[in-house]
């Protein structure tokens, strides 16, 4: 009776804390299957869809681990912006064949980094409590939504149509207020 209950915590948190990362990435697709025309556009379109559909799912970090109301607040904030952002995405791909949202490219050595860098992270995060968590946790989305905000950025930057532009150009501007919510969130809980 007790293994049908921690059986699928334990499951639900490994699988919260490899969501938290927000660096493992699938392997590389082969550059041919790539548009000639966007590829950096396509593989920074690829990146954030990764990213934003992991971090979508942080909030459910709270089914494992108590957090302070105000961080809680926070990171369900995050899930919900993440969410909208990985829809808008998709949006986009299902309305342009050329776009697509699996052409991840990476070098072995990065892909190998970030496979270590999200390993560690998860065995952090569950073997934390406290405020040794919560400065953790803080941390692991000011990462993560740096590197959303610029990705988004750079998307738009490389997006040749001028909605998708403006949209992508909203995305990185509300990550950003998000990034910066954390950080002095961080900046509070560290004092």
């Amino acid at each position: 009776m007790i293994a049908k209950i921690i059986l699928p915590l334990l499951a639900t948190a490994l699988s919260v804390a490899c969501l938290l990362t927000g660096c493992q990435s699938p392997k590389a697709l082969p550059r041919s299957r790539s548009s000639a025309t966007g590829p950096t556009r396509n593989n920074c379109y690829s990146l954030l869809h990764q990213l934003l559909d992991e971090q979508k799912n942080v909030s459910m970090l709270r089914f494992i681990k108590r957090e302070h109301p105000e961080v809680k607040a926070l990171i369900n904030k995050i899930a919900e912006n993440c969410a909208a952002g990985a829809k808008l995405l998709e949006e986009f791909a299902r309305h342009d064949p050329s776009l697509r949202l699996d052409d991840i490219r990476l070098p072995a050595g990065e892909a190998a980094t970030r496979q270590a860098i999200a390993s560690t992270k998860k065995r952090e995060l569950l073997g934390q409590t406290g405020d040794e968590f919560v400065l953790t946790l803080l941390l692991t989305q000011t990462e993560a939504l740096s590197y959303a905000w610029h990705l988004a950025k750079i998307a738009g930057e490389s997006e040749p149509q001028p909605d998708r532009a403006r949209a992508l150009a909203g995305l990185s501007q509300d990550i950003q207020s998000l990034y910066h919510e954390v950080f002095v969130m961080l900046l509070s809980k560290s004092k």
